[in-house]
């Protein structure tokens, strides 16, 4: 099945490209703006009304970091159609699935009850990694969620970590793995109502909703639109992927980065002031008559 959808890739692929439409004002300010950054970057805008898109590197593979947990959300919701987990049903918490780090899940004491929609809110809104690693055995483990990747059309985007085979992958990508076109493509599918079903999609786009790592790209967009959004940080990268409910239509923002040389953990680190600019050129931009304008 990989190398069957590999070779489409491969022979359609290419003229799929070719065949969007490139916003060319928007594609030369983007490139403008990114030129100088110390680390390599890649950028997928797409104008889910007219179709238009704006792209660097938009092909190339980035460490996912914490945005693999929207592919493990999308593993969680195919058990839910299935009937083989239930959205509300009480979960048992166990010291063996503790993962280090400052995680609310982590403080809990083994033995205890929690619902599986409280850990898909942890997942998804505080980005918990113990939450998360749970919730990917839970979906049947990274081989069955790139399973669903693979049969949804995506040739890049995969769960490396704890994953049979993926060894390799793992060390030079990390937990996970994608492009800018392809994570976008995903949140688009997901908008559409084309992944799993129309209902788990219009479920996804809710949760997708409740992010609380807001002070980035998130932060450039006015506070009463609906955005979908999921963050991945690690030292050397810093990543985002936005469906903007924006006024004049929706669109999709996907902005990934790797081997940076500022690592530092403020807000002032130079791949998180560029993903705040690039977020507020996309917003002015496609909303020049709003009255909300960002303070970067």
């Amino acid at each position: 099945m990989k190398k069957y959808t590999l070779i489409l890739f491969l022979i359609f692929g290419a003229d799929y490209l070719f065949a969007q439409k490139v916003d060319n004002r928007l594609q030369k300010k983007i490139e403008s703006l990114v030129k100088d950054l110390h680390g390599d970057i890649g950028v997928y805008v797409k104008n889910l009304h007219t179709g238009k898109v704006a792209a660097v590197n938009a092909d190339s593979i980035f460490p996912t970091a914490s945005m693999v947990k929207v592919t493990i959300l999308i593993g969680i919701q195919d058990k839910i159609e299935k009937g083989q987990l239930e959205y509300h049903q009480q979960l048992e918490y166990k010291d063996s699935l503790l993962y280090a780090g400052e995680d609310i899940l982590g403080s809990f004491k083994s033995g205890e009850k929690i619902g599986l929609h409280k850990v898909l809110m942890l997942m998804l809104t505080t980005s918990d990694n113990t939450a998360s690693l749970w919730l990917q055995s839970l979906a049947g483990t990274g081989t069955r969620i790139n399973e669903i990747l693979d049969s949804l059309g995506m040739v890049y985007t995969r769960i490396n970590s704890r994953t049979p085979g993926r060894e390799a992958n793992r060390l030079q990508y990390g937990w996970g793995q994608t492009t800018p076109r392809e994570m976008g493509t995903l949140m688009e599918k997901i908008y559409r109502g084309e992944v799993i079903s129309k209902k788990a999609s219009e479920k996804m786009v809710r949760l997708l909703g409740r992010n609380y790592n807001d002070e980035q790209a998130i932060a450039e967009i006015p506070p009463a639109v609906f955005v979908a959004s999921k963050n991945g940080c690690v030292n050397a990268s810093r990543s985002e992927i936005l469906l903007v409910m924006a006024p004049n239509g929706p669109y999709i923002f996907s902005v990934q980065t790797k081997n940076l040389q500022d690592q530092s953990w403020d807000n002032s680190n130079e791949a998180w002031v560029l993903t705040r600019k690039l977020s507020a050129l996309c917003w002015n931009y496609f909303e020049p008559r709003s009255r909300w304008k960002p303070a970067l």
